[in-house]
């Protein structure tokens, strides 16, 4: 059986307004690779969360907190990226679609990720309910091992030296691990296609991307069923926990042992890492030509005359 054979029993025909339960979650290792910022409060601090140490417990630590938000809007931007640049090579033309405020409810991103019109009393402006979802990933390492502060200064042109200092930048380092996992509710074999391609793609993260924020996203694990298998927070514990289990084989077993907590464990199906392997080289190697687009548009086209109709 071809992989995509295999996970396509967890997918959908076409996008529905109404969502089922099959559900695809992607493991995801994300790998620091530059000094990345991941803070939202003015004080410039990394966000921070007190967790477990590890999953047997051994007393609370505090971890940086790769927020859901930041990870959502860096991979939606991407996706759009990628749809404009392949549907302008195409020749296709399609409406202007960009964040916040101009979404424009009918690409394979507004119908993926969610969109709310900002236009009232009109039918055809409905808005469209998200089938992905991102959960908050935390270090596997406390935020000693991982945190640092950048002090940065500027250069006086004309004397070529330093001033007194500007600032500090809280940043994380190179080579710190984020365990992360993405869900996908009732999408389609070209939605989630796209998806991979967009998380393979997408490599720049954080408030200070611009002189940083370089990421690795690898796709370590494949859970299939009705419901969610695993979350991020107790992906971060396991591992912390058994550090032989940072693998794909490991992420296998680790998953596996969920399996009796779901409602519906007959439904689970764990992708083995060469069928990971398979899965993700499938999709990365399918092209964003005129026929992917083609018919990715034709989706949410239908989809959104079905959604106006009820």
């Amino acid at each position: 059986m071809a992989i995509m054979d295999k996970v396509s029993q967890y997918l959908v025909e076409h996008p529905q307004p109404l969502i089922g339960a099959e559900t695809v979650q992607l493991i995801l290792f994300r790998e620091i690779l530059d000094y990345t910022v991941l803070r939202t409060e003015e004080t410039r601090e990394l966000n921070t969360v007190a967790t477990p140490l590890s999953v047997n417990g051994d007393g609370d630590v505090r971890r940086v907190a790769f927020l859901a938000s930041k990870q959502k809007a860096a991979e939606s931007r991407t996706m759009e990226q990628l749809l404009r640049t392949a549907t302008r090579e195409a020749g296709i033309k399609v409406n202007e679609c960009y964040l916040k405020d101009g979404l424009c409810l009918n690409c394979p991103r507004c119908a993926l990720y969610g969109a709310t019109s900002t236009e009232s009393g009109r039918a055809e402006r409905a808005n469209i309910k998200h089938r992905i979802e991102y959960s908050t990933a935390f270090s596997l390492l406390p935020i000693e091992d991982i945190g640092d502060v950048l002090t940065f200064n500027a250069i006086d042109d004309k004397t070529i030296t330093t001033g007194q200092a500007l600032g500090q930048r809280y940043a994380v380092k190179p080579a710190s691990f984020f365990p992360s996992v993405i869900t996908l509710k009732s999408v389609t074999e070209l939605e989630l296609t796209l998806t991979v391609k967009t998380l393979l793609a997408c490599k720049s993260y954080g408030a200070e991307s611009r002189i940083g924020g370089d990421v690795r996203n690898s796709i370590v694990g494949v859970a299939l069923g009705w419901e969610e298998v695993l979350t991020a927070l107790e992906l971060t514990l396991e591992l912390y926990s058994d550090q032989s289990k940072n693998s794909p084989d490991g992420v296998k077993s680790l998953l596996e042992g969920y399996i009796p907590l779901t409602g519906n464990p007959g439904k689970v199906q764990i992708l083995n890492p060469d069928e990971v392997k398979e899965f993700v080289d499938t999709c990365s190697r399918t092209e964003l030509d005129k026929q992917f687009l083609e018919l990715a548009y034709q989706d949410v086209e239908s989809y959104r005359k079905s959604q106006i109709a009820k």
